[in-house]
């Protein structure tokens, strides 16, 4: 009989373990002593519910303690939607005590778009200084510099749902230095006032669209680069000789094969006269056999010919004999 008590006792005590686990009990007097009327049965509720009693209770205790106007419903619903309800609470106590007009919807809505909105307050009240990355330009002489630019920037919690981050800000700069040393006669001008830079690109209107107010931009460094115009000239000149020698040789080659085209015109004309004078002595034994021809006028025609062949001859010999001057050349 004694063992029955026992057993009603340990089963009690883990009742009353799983109750206290599933019951912030601990959390409820948190709350009650902070001066948050929260009940037992809201912080069932949110168990079932499957949201961390901790997750909403300490925000609501610190936005009250702060002196802002947020209800559990809010924070839990906001919690349930996937953000970050103690960032919420931090940023709304930040801008409170900055004077920044900021609601709870508003910061809710920037923490669902994936922003920091405490940073962003944070921000706001101390500018964040973007140094962009080593940008080359080119004056209209030819002369490039590379400039280093620091854009001081403060958030603008207006934008900062549907506004562009830091890159379109870098980039956008990127893009008024080079546009404003492109329209300088000389590097020297940007050179003697490198102001000039920020100035004309702080007109331009570049943090329309972005998450940010351009305070100022200043030019960090400048430095003189490569003579691009003397280079693009070179390759030019480099170019116009490459195709200045392409179009020689191709009259060398056309040259070439003209020659080659005329001299087997010239080997055909040869071959063809060989081929006459080979006819030549069928054609005077035609001749001879059908009477045409007579044995006289043939010894006449072969003493014709001897006859040639000897001046020719002696023509040669007397052009190879004759006396040559001092100075090499004959007479």
């Amino acid at each position: 009989m004694e063992l029955i008590p026992l057993t009603i006792l340990f089963f009690i005590v883990v009742f009353v373990i799983l109750l206290f686990n599933f019951i912030p009990v601990g959390l409820w007097i948190s709350a009650l002593a902070a001066g948050v009327n929260v009940s037992i049965i809201t912080l069932i509720g949110m168990r079932l519910r499957r949201v961390v009693p901790n997750k909403i209770i300490l925000p609501l205790i610190k936005a009250q303690k702060a002196g802002l106007d947020v209800t559990i419903d809010k924070l839990e619903s906001h919690y349930l939607a996937g953000g970050n309800v103690d960032r919420v609470v931090d940023a709304l106590i930040a801008a409170q005590r900055a004077n920044i007009p900021l609601t709870f919807e508003t910061a809710t809505a920037i923490d669902l778009a994936g922003r920091n909105v405490l940073e962003a307050v944070q921000m706001s009240v101390n500018p964040k200084v973007i140094e962009t990355p080593t940008i080359s330009a080119v004056a209209k002489n030819g002369i490039e510099l590379k400039a280093v630019a620091r854009v001081t920037v403060r958030a603008n919690i207006e934008r900062l749902v549907g506004g562009a981050g830091e890159a379109t800000i870098i980039a956008r700069v990127g893009e008024g230095i080079v546009t404003t040393v492109g329209s300088q006669e000389s590097h020297t001008d940007v050179l003697e006032n490198p102001d000039l830079i920020s100035q004309t690109v702080l007109k331009k209107g570049l943090d329309a669209g972005t998450a940010f107010e351009i305070l100022s931009i200043d030019i960090a460094d400048v430095d003189v680069g490569r003579n691009i115009g003397a280079r693009l000239q070179i390759d030019q000149a480099e170019a116009d000789k490459n195709i200045a020698q392409a179009k020689a040789s191709e009259r060398r080659f056309a040259a070439l094969a003209l020659e080659q085209e005329m001299k087997a015109k010239v080997e055909e004309m040869r071959a063809n006269v060989i081929a006459a004078e080979a006819e030549v002595p069928k054609a005077i034994a035609a001749a001879l056999r059908e009477g045409k021809l007579g044995v006289m006028d043939y010894y006449q025609l072969r003493n014709i010919m001897a006859d040639t062949q000897m001046r020719e001859t002696i023509g040669k010999a007397g052009l190879s004999s004759e006396p040559e001057h001092k100075d090499g050349q004959k007479s």
